[in-house]
């Protein structure tokens, strides 16, 4: 807490090791409460450290009591350096950080008592006070009675403000205390009663058809005029002592003066009344018939391609086509098959023309069910055409060069392009690729554009049809007679390493959105030789495919036999091992064997060395104050002394100099005063200890150093030789800044060594005891030289004072004494691609990428293999051999070292291993049994 007038520095988070500590408890607290915990929530853009708002916070009485003050959490962001244009919105936002995720904590920590459950706690807002002593019984039937809207937060911060309405019969200036302010009542000048002395005849008819608040005003003229038009401002009373230039003269701002003209009316004009009316009869509309192409703009843009594509004329499908794929590219996700009837068949119709620029055949797409035409271009738009490979099959090829190419030729390609792609713009969408696998034609147009000729013109083609399969198959069913499924199969053999990728996702995608299982059966085995050795070559993007493909293929049990018969498995085992480190790095941490600890505060104040004491009586107060506290107490926002023990000490080191020197002690409430304003975090405080009212006085935020400081910043050496070997307890407590100091004391003082001529000590021989601290090597009595046990004290001095100054080079202080480093171990980890979990973002890091894929097909290969006839066929070979184990043990045998290795540094992938490794040493183990049994 900071001191009136004191800066507040920014708000940021210290990660000491007492905060990750804390956040380790409160993690633990939350998952074992079932709630979730924000670790770094934000108020406005400010990251909070909830270590330390959890200690202001109760340092300043707890949630219960801050939220009963008013205007108390805006106190609590200033002085927690949360800065912000908006105070009401910063300390709202604070509470409720607070609230979600400390308010639990505090009343189980701080008051050992057991939180409200979540569905009153955290699952409501952070309104009003009373945690401690909230129930459901007592919650639920103070929010029933504030279904009004009429609760309100005690600290006044605790909410979004909202309008507080005066009542009816309060003024209307009346406005309710810290709401939105309510616009002031409007000023209406007095009118005089405009109306006539004398009541005329209409007007009493008038008065009496009208309701009682109208009679009581006489000068309204009928039943409306004050409500619909308002206070007179062109109205002249007759007597001019009743009148006001003011108020005659009066015109509202937003009045403009009336412009009246006369109206014809019955009464004043009873015979140009009928012609009037006569004249205001409209005449014949003059308008025409609308001439065909003027005054209709036509259909929109989606409906004019759609007709224009299925015209089949050639400039109008220019026109469509080139539309469509921009419709398709940038309005995507409004541009669906199933609103544009029609528009899926012209598109396949117009891909289908292709066929003809190199086969002498016209696909045409047939919608009638009862046809049953044998026709070599008719294709069955309604079932799809199972034999399509064969008609593919049975084309003849035209001769069209690559290099020479016609006009027409040119531009039947661009509208066939511009066909396709539209349709692999729009099956991006996950709508239209449902709606398009349901479509059969697709199917059918697949395979035709992917059987085409090897050409350089159809490359592109070729690629956005791959590009559409990706999308669909994930929505299809494909057995392994299906044209489509041959055909991605077929394309495994290209070259190209765009058409391998497209090829192997599209299969690994098949029924991926369906409940039915990716068989994939029949694949040949030149096919899975070549997806194996690609896991070789040095590219991610095409040996993650391929893992894919793996995974998928391996779940099947006579999948994984004819992966055996047709691959080499013990070189797949071994990439696939490999592969578990791909992209791995080294990285170290330090494992922390035994935390930081804290050594506890002490009221002892170090006793004032000599020298020191000359320093500071040179200085005047309040200054000597401050430099006795820095130099005899250190920082610490965890500790505290009392208040009555500082001053003693204060009193002991200066009463009696100062009385010498003829000059007054400051007062004991000056001293608390300035001792205060030393270190930023320290504070005077009244501490209750116990529940029967006990106070102490202390002060917050500074702990008693073991040894004092010099002006300059240098530490002082205490001499830890006891006089009385009885009592280790009594050590002497000089304090001395230099090791021959300190050597020679020892030595006069303690040891009454003498000094010859020279004033060299002599080297006698006598029985030596070390007293210094809890030094146990010269306990007892032992006879030896002196200049051997001085040698000895030399160690001593020279740990407590070194030889060079304590304080650093950069002008900081000495290191703290009273805390203990925590004791760590490095230990070094292998670390591969990692991700976090959406659903859960508090749970550690999880295996992803490569790695994962590999274990994953690892895993697959471990539990499948055993249920092949290859691993029967393999058990009778091993009969009459010494090999035993099968093919988990001849695949994973060398691999063993390695998973144990990987188990070990790998900390996300090690589950995934341990179970790998447990299937083999499972199976390895119940197969050994068998063995022995018979």
């Amino acid at each position: 807490m900071a001191t009136s007038g004191e800066e507040v520095a920014p708000h940021t988070i210290d990660r000491t090791p007492e905060y990750e500590e804390f956040m380790e408890k409160l993690k633990e607290f939350h998952n074992n409460r079932g709630t979730v915990l924000d670790p770094e929530p934000k108020v406005g853009l400010i990251h909070l450290d909830l270590f330390k708002v959890f200690n202001h916070i109760v340092t300043s009485g707890g949630y219960d009591k801050v939220s009963e003050e008013k205007l108390a959490w805006r106190r609590m962001a200033a002085e927690l350096g949360l800065f912000s244009n908006n105070e009401a919105s910063t300390a709202f936002a604070l509470k409720e950080k607070f609230y979600k995720n400390l308010a639990a904590y505090e009343i189980k920590t701080v008051y050992g008592k057991e939180p409200p459950p979540k569905d009153i706690l955290e699952d409501v807002t952070a309104k009003g006070a009373g945690l401690l002593t909230r129930t459901r019984e007592n919650f639920r039937g103070k929010r029933d009675s504030n279904m009004a809207g009429n609760d309100s937060a005690a600290s006044g911060d605790d909410g979004t403000p909202v309008r507080e309405r005066p009542a009816t019969d309060v003024v209307s200036s009346a406005r309710a205390s810290r709401g939105l302010r309510e616009a002031p009542a409007q000023r209406v000048i007095f009118q005089p009663d405009t109306g006539p002395s004398r009541i005329t005849r209409q007007t009493s008819s008038h008065h009496a058809t009208a309701s009682p608040q109208v009679q009581g005003h006489p000068g309204m003229q009928g039943p409306t005029s004050m409500h619909a038009r308002g206070p007179s401002i062109a109205h002249h009373p007759p007597k001019p002592e009743n009148t006001s230039t003011s108020v005659t003269a009066y015109q509202p701002r937003h009045v403009k003066p009336l412009q009246l003209r006369p109206v014809a009316t019955p009464s004043n004009a009873p015979s140009e009344f009928p012609r009037t009316r006569l004249s205001y009869r409209p005449a014949p509309d003059p308008r025409q018939p609308m001439l065909p192409g003027t005054g209709f703009d036509g259909p929109n843009i989606y409906t004019r391609c759609l007709n224009a594509l299925r015209s089949r004329i050639p400039t109008e499908q220019a026109f469509a086509l080139n539309h469509l794929v921009k419709i398709s590219f940038e309005r995507g996700d409004k541009y669906k098959f199933d609103s544009f009837p029609g528009l899926a068949e012209g598109l396949v119709e117009k891909a289908l023309e292709v066929g003809e620029l190199f086969y002498y055949i016209n696909w045409k797409v047939s919608w009638d069910l009862d046809d049953d035409s044998t026709e070599l271009g008719i294709l069955d738009g309604n079932y799809g055409s199972p034999d399509i490979l064969e008609r593919i099959g049975n084309l003849v090829e035209k001769y069209t060069p690559d290099i020479l190419q016609t006009g027409e030729y040119f531009d039947k390609m661009v509208l066939i392009t511009e066909a396709i792609l539209t349709i692999r713009n729009m099956v991006t969408l996950p709508e239209n690729a449902h709606n398009m696998s349901e479509f059969p034609p697709v199917k059918d147009l697949i395979c035709i554009v992917l059987h085409l000729p090897e050409k350089d013109s159809l490359v592109e083609i070729k690629h956005m049809m791959l590009d559409i399969a990706e999308q669909i198959t994930s929505f299809m069913v494909l057995d392994s007679d299906d044209p489509l499924y041959k055909t991605l199969l077929a394309q495994m053999t290209s070259d190209d390493r765009g058409t391998i990728l497209s090829a192997l996702r599209a299969l690994g995608r098949i029924s991926m959105n369906l409940e039915a299982t990716n068989q994939l059966k029949e694949v040949p085995g030149d096919i899975l030789q070549r997806i194996t050795s690609w896991l070789l070559l040095n590219d991610d993007e095409l040996i993650d495919a391929c893992l894919d493909f793996l995974y998928q293929y391996t779940a099947v049990v006579p999948n994984l036999d004819n992966l055996i018969r047709s691959t080499h498995p013990e070189g797949l085992v071994d990439q696939l091992v490999r592969l578990l480190a791909h992209g791995a790095r080294k990285v170290q941490y330090d494992l922390i064997l035994t935390p930081e600890q804290r050594q506890p505060s002490r009221d002892e104040v170090a006793p004032m060395p000599d020298d020191l004491l000359e320093e500071m009586l040179k200085l005047e107060e309040p200054d000597r104050v401050h430099q006795w506290v820095k130099s005899f107490f250190d920082e610490d926002g965890s500790s505290f002394v009392t208040q009555l023990a500082a001053w003693q000490a204060y009193q002991a080191a200066f009463s009696a100099p100062l009385k010498d020197m003829q000059q007054q002690m400051i007062t004991p409430a000056d001293f608390i005063r300035n001792s205060t304003a030393v270190y930023k975090g320290s504070n005077a405080q009244v501490l209750r200890e116990n529940s029967d009212g006990q106070q102490k006085f202390i002060i917050h935020g500074i702990r008693a150093r073991p040894n004092p400081l010099t002006i300059d910043g240098k530490e002082y050496g205490r001499c830890l030789w006891a006089n009385d070997a009885t009592r280790r307890n009594a050590k002497c407590g000089h304090f001395f800044l230099k090791p021959e100091q300190m050597w020679n004391h020892i030595m006069t003082e303690h040891l009454e060594a003498t000094s010859n001529e020279d004033e060299h000590f002599e080297n006698v021989e006598k029985s030596f005891t070390c007293t210094w601290g809890e030094c146990k090597k010269y306990g007892k009595p032992t006879k030896m030289h002196l200049r051997d046990f001085a040698r000895h004290i030399t160690t001593h001095v020279g740990a407590v004072i070194p030889g060079t100054a304590s304080v650093n080079a950069d002008g900081a202080a000495p290191p703290k004494k009273w805390i203990v480093p925590a004791k760590t171990m490095p230990v070094t980890f292998e670390e591969t691609v990692t991700v976090r979990d959406e659903r859960n973002p508090q749970a550690p890091p999880q295996a992803a990428g490569i790695p994962l894929s590999a274990v994953l097909v690892l895993r697959n290969i471990a539990r499948n293999i055993v249920k092949t006839e290859a691993e029967e066929e393999l058990i009778k070979q091993q009969r009459n051999t010494e090999e035993r184990g099968g093919w988990n043990e001849r695949l994973f045998r060398a691999a063993t070292p390695r998973l144990y290795e990987l188990l070990a540094e790998n900390r996300p992938l090690s589950p995934y291993i341990a179970s790998l490794l447990d299937l083999v040493k499972v199976e390895v183990e119940v197969r050994h049994d068998e063995e022995d049994e018979e």
